[in-house]
């Protein structure tokens, strides 16, 4: 039988927090988990309970969950499932490189293309796994955790990691590994680039997809990203088995024949939300730096423009700065603010 392993989860939000109830539950390995004193005390008073859009909720029970707000407790950890914010990596990597076991195993669980590679700089003996998390979870408080889209696990293969996808599919979660992460790594970018538009929006992933204003706007977007990645000579891998290419003009096809499509690639409830508009929800800094924000300093690079993303980078850092929650922007304005024709 294999050596039960000891799993850290660094930033407890709702990616950490579901995928360390799925763990907890399937009892496969022993969780701890480290995240900010309101996660601690949600979960102290409530336990930790993973929902989904197709199966019954899982609830730990507060005794059986193991809750810290220092880095220290992951020392004895064989991995750690990395899920803070994509601002926040120099700082944890500078932390773990004093804390970690020489051999523990170490997955970014994180959006945007650099984090494994941020990791890799300051944790020089340890192993260190890029990965894409496919799916959405949102927090709905008093310590659930709601995943309201289908989508896998994505992990760089590496011998040292197979223990852990073991654990992760013993978990009920479906797990790949690859040789090389960099296309989808890409791709995810590329999907990502809504969550601004979600954050500014308020509207829900659904709405998203079945608003014609709303798709025309990610269309938008993502065709401009797309020029910029051609222009770098990135090419992004198919997104569940579709040219990532096509995706601007899928999402401006009539909403019937949309949602015809987006049936067939992935399940989405009413629920779904982004990660950044919880972030502007909480007040939060958000990550659209590493999202958006990204396809602007590539732009740079290469000598291309990026209007479309330059503005919606802005628009979401004035957010930011109101720290008044999302500012529920309706898609006619967006458009206009945006300069979308």
């Amino acid at each position: 039988m294999p050596r039960r392993l000891t799993i850290g989860v660094l930033g407890a939000g709702s990616i950490g927090c579901f995928v360390a109830a799925r763990l907890l539950a399937a009892d496969i390995a022993d969780v701890v988990l480290v995240g900010r004193p309101r996660i601690r005390d949600e979960i102290a008073a409530h336990g930790l309970t993973a929902s989904d859009f197709d199966s019954e909720p899982l609830h730990i029970e507060p005794s059986n969950v193991s809750v810290a707000t220092k880095l220290s407790v992951l020392s004895d950890c064989d991995a750690v499932l990395v899920c803070v914010k994509s601002l926040h990596t120099e700082d944890v990597a500078t932390e773990l490189a004093d804390v970690l076991r020489p051999d523990a195993v170490v997955v970014s669980f994180q959006n945007g293309v650099r984090n494994a590679d941020t990791l890799r700089r300051h944790l020089r003996t340890q192993t260190v796994i890029a990965s894409i998390v496919g799916f959405n979870v949102v927090s709905k408080g008093e310590g659930v955790f709601h995943r309201g889209m289908s989508g896998d696990l994505i992990l760089e293969k590496h011998h040292r990691a197979e223990a852990l996808v073991e654990a992760l599919r013993a978990a009920d979660l479906d797990v790949r590994s690859v040789n090389n992460l960099k296309p989808d790594q890409w791709t995810k970018l590329l999907v990502n680039l809504n969550n601004a538009v979600s954050a500014l929006s308020g509207a829900p992933t659904r709405e998203l997809l079945l608003s014609p204003g709303y798709r025309r706007i990610v269309s938008a977007i993502m065709a401009e990203a797309l020029e910029v990645l051609r222009a770098a000579g990135i090419k992004p891998a198919r997104l569940r088995g579709v040219p990532v290419g096509i995706m601007p003009k899928v999402l401006r096809l009539p909403t019937p024949m949309v949602r015809l499509v987006t049936r067939a690639q992935m399940r989405v409830d009413p629920e779904a939300r982004s990660s950044m508009w919880e972030d502007l929800s909480r007040r939060r800094p958000t990550e659209v730096e590493f999202l958006n924000g990204e396809i602007v300093r590539l732009a740079e690079t290469v000598g291309v423009a990026a209007p479309v993303n330059s503005r919606i980078v802005e628009l979401v850092r004035k957010a930011e700065q109101a720290n008044a929650g999302p500012p529920d922007i309706d898609a006619a304005s967006l458009m206009e603010r945006l300069g979308i024709n």
